[in-house]
């Protein structure tokens, strides 16, 4: 057991859209990650999805709207809901989910991360 300085996380690492984890709690991952441009769309069937912005600034594309996130917000992504992250240049963000849940869902494209290719930092 050691404490996690999640700002020297952020600094092991440039790829966008590629979640690292840091850390797992009673089934969730806590992930990070750094976006910048838009991801893709896509939903998660069984699993709620977290985000907490730490620095920039992250946009929740739903179909209906959308949701805009600066350092110190959070949304909830609920389950089955389609959505589409944007995310200004060196965005910094955490996502806490179920081990269960798959990058881009059900969808698979060249910016997928595999579950067995998520790397832990």
């Amino acid at each position: 057991m050691s404490k996690i300085s999640i700002g020297k996380k952020f600094d092991l690492f440039t790829e966008e859209w590629t979640p690292k984890i840091i850390a797992e709690a009673n089934g969730q991952l806590v992930k990070i990650a750094k976006g910048g441009g838009e991801l893709i769309w896509h939903q998660h069937e069984n699993e709620d999805e977290l985000f907490i912005v730490f620095k920039g600034h992250l946009t929740i594309q739903l179909r209906d709207e959308s949701i805009e996130l600066d350092a110190g917000d959070m949304f909830v992504v609920p389950k089955g809901v389609e959505h589409c992250p944007r995310a200004e240049p060196d965005t910094h963000f955490m996502m806490i989910e179920p081990s269960s849940t798959a990058h881009t869902g059900e969808l698979e494209s060249d910016v997928t991360v595999s579950s067995e290719d998520q790397e832990w930092i």
